[in-house]
C-alpha cells in the first residue's frame, strides 16, 4: 500500500508524508474519475428531479441519469400543480425536454418505486439513489367536521383542474355562492383565483375541459381565505396577490382596521416584505374610500374575495343535510416577534357561511416502501445538504418542505448535485450490481420512455388545438399507456 513520498526541490529536500488513510481516499478519487460513469438514479420527474440531474450533467459530463416516475408523463408540479393561467412558469419544461433527448438523461415513467422495484434495488445498481418525488400528503386541520362532503384539500383541488389522474372525479360542490379557503399562501391564492376567474379568460388555457365546464356552471360569487396569524405572516408572494386584486369583474374586500396594529412597523420590514404589506394596505384603503370605512362593496354580479387575520378554524359546521353549511373560527391575538410570532387563542369565536371549504395549509412527503424515512413532526426526509444516507440522497420538497417557487427548488436542487459529486470523488459512492434496470422491469410494468411519452404529448396537443387550447390532457391513466404502447 502507498503510504507516502518525497518531493525533491533544488538545494533542499522535503518529505511530505500522507497517512495510509489520505492515500487510500487519493486512489479511491482516481478510480472515481476514470472512464466509467457516474451512475445516478433520480426518483421522481418534476423540478427537483430535471434540475438535479440538470446539474450532474453539467459539472460531470460522465454521468448517466435515469429519472424515474409513477406516472406515464413527466414534470410533476410543473405540468400538475402551476396553475392554467400561468403557462409562463411552465417554460422550464422546454430545458428539461432538451435533457430528457440528450442521451445522458433516460426517462422511464410508469414505475413505483416501493412496488415495482425497492428503494434497496436501485441502491446497488446506482452509485446515487435522490429521492424527489415531492410532497404528496395533505396536512390536515384536525378539526370536527372535516370530513363532511365539501371540504377538499387544495392539493386535490388543483390536481383535479390540471388533469392528476387520482383526482379526476373529485366533484367538487360549486353550487352554493360561498367558498372558504383555509391558509393564506400562493396555493390559497391559487384555488381562489381559478373559482372566480371569468371562464372565457380560461378557455384558452390547459385547464381540463371536465373542471371548465365544472366552473361554467359554478354558483361560486364570494371567497374568504381564513388564516391564522396577521397580515405580516402571509406566505403568498405580491405577484400572487397583484393578480388576485386585478381579476375581471370581482372585488377585492380588505378591512383597513386589520393592519392598524402594524402602521409603525412597515419602515423596519425587509423590502419585499414591505412591498406586500404597502400593497395589501393600499388596496384596503383604496376600498374604504371608493366604498365605506370596511372597504366592502360588490361587482356587477357580485364576486368578491376577502382576507381574514388572526382567525383558527376551529369546526366544519354541518348545514343540517349532511353537508357543509359553514365554518366556526377562533379568533386569535400574536404573541412574540418576528419568526416567533405565534397565534393565541382568545375563546371568542365567530361563524362564516360557506358551501364548500378547501384546505390549504401546506403538505408532506409520504414515506416510500423499504423504510426511507420522512420524520412525521416536519414532514420531509432528514439530511445534510441533500445527503440522507451513504449513496441515498433526497431533493425538493421531499428534502425541505414545500417552500419557496421553483427557483428555490431549483437551488435546493444545485445543492443536492453538488452533495453527491462531493461524495462520488471522495470514493464514497459504489455500484453493487452492473445490470440495467429496465431488465429487472421488463416482467413487472413495461417502463413509458420518453419517445412514448411523446406520443401523448402531440395527442394532448391536437386534441387542444381542435378547441383553441394548448393541450388538452389526457386523465385516464390507461389510455396514457395505450397512447404510448402504440
Amino acid at each position: 500500500m502507498l503510504c507516502g513520498w518525497v518531493w525533491t526541490c533544488g538545494k533542499g529536500k522535503a518529505m511530505f508524508h500522507q497517512s495510509s488513510r489520505q492515500c487510500e481516499r487519493l486512489l479511491r478519487r482516481l478510480y472515481s474519475s476514470s472512464g466509467s460513469p457516474l451512475r445516478v438514479c433520480v426518483v421522481g420527474s418534476g423540478p427537483a428531479g430535471f434540475y438535479t440531474a440538470h446539474q450532474l450533467l453539467k459539472k460531470h459530463p460522465n454521468t448517466c441519469v435515469d429519472i424515474l416516475e409513477r406516472l406515464p408523463v413527466p414534470f410533476g408540479l410543473v405540468r400538475f400543480g402551476v396553475a392554467p393561467d400561468h403557462p409562463e412558469v411552465k417554460n422550464c419544461i422546454n430545458q428539461f425536454t432538451s435533457l430528457a433527448q440528450s442521451g445522458k438523461c433516460r426517462f422511464l415513467g410508469n414505475v413505483r418505486v416501493g412496488e415495482d422495484v425497492s428503494v434497496t434495488t436501485l441502491r446497488s445498481l446506482y452509485h446515487a439513489v435522490v429521492l424527489a418525488y415531492g410532497a404528496e400528503g395533505d396536512r390536515e386541520l384536525g378539526i370536527p367536521g372535516e370530513d363532511l362532503p365539501g371540504v377538499h384539500s387544495a392539493r386535490a383541488f388543483v390536481g383535479w383542474y390540471n388533469g392528476l389522474p387520482s383526482c379526476r372525479h373529485l366533484s367538487p360542490d360549486l353550487s352554493g355562492d360561498t367558498a372558504i379557503v383555509c391558509g393564506h399562501g400562493n396555493v390559497a391564492l391559487d384555488v381562489a383565483r381559478m373559482l372566480l376567474t371569468p371562464v372565457d379568460i380560461l378557455k384558452s388555457t390547459d385547464i381540463c375541459e371536465h373542471a371548465l365546464d365544472a366552473l361554467a356552471e359554478s354558483k361560486i360569487r364570494r371567497v374568504h381565505l381564513i388564516g391564522r396569524r396577521g397580515p405580516l405572516q402571509v406566505a403568498f408572494t405580491i405577484k400572487e396577490l397583484r393578480e388576485m386584486t386585478r381579476l375581471p369583474n370581482c372585488q377585492t374586500t380588505f378591512d383597513p382596521r386589520d393592519f392598524d396594529p402594524i402602521r409603525d412597523q412597515i419602515q423596519d420590514l425587509p423590502r419585499p416584505r414591505k412591498r406586500l404589506t404597502e400593497l395589501m394596505m393600499k388596496t384596503a384603503e383604496e376600498g374604504s374610500v371608493a366604498h365605506g370605512d370596511r372597504g366592502v362593496s360588490h361587482s356587477d354580479d357580485g364576486r368578491e374575495w376577502r382576507l381574514h387575520f388572526l382567525k383558527s378554524p376551529v369546526e366544519v359546521m354541518d348545514s343540517g343535510c349532511g353537508i357543509v353549511g359553514g365554518v366556526r373560527v377562533e379568533l386569535n391575538i400574536l404573541e412574540g416577534n418576528g419568526d416567533s410570532t405565534r397565534a393565541v387563542a382568545t375563546g371568542n369565536y365567530e361563524e362564516v357561511e360557506c358551501n364548500l371549504v378547501l384546505r390549504s395549509i401546506g403538505y408532506k412527503a409520504l414515506p416510500l416502501e423499504g423504510g426511507v424515512p420522512v420524520d412525521p413532526s416536519t414532514g420531509y426526509i432528514p439530511n445534510h445538504r441533500g445527503r440522507v444516507d451513504n449513496g441515498l440522497y433526497c431533493s425538493g420538497w421531499v428534502k425541505t418542505g414545500p417552500v419557496g417557487v421553483i427557483v428555490t427548488t431549483m437551488e435546493n436542487a444545485f445543492e443536492t448535485a453538488a452533495t453527491i459529486l462531493e461524495d462520488y470523488e471522495n470514493g464514497m459512492l459504489q455500484v453493487t450490481e452492473d445490470t440495467d434496470l429496465t431488465g429487472k422491469l421488463r416482467d413487472v410494468c413495461p417502463p413509458v420512455l420518453f419517445s412514448d411519452w411523446e406520443r401523448i404529448d402531440e395527442r394532448e396537443r391536437r386534441d387542444g388545438d381542435r378547441v383553441g387550447k394548448p393541450r388538452e390532457k389526457i386523465t385516464s391513466l390507461q389510455t396514457m399507456l395505450d397512447i404510448a404502447h402504440t
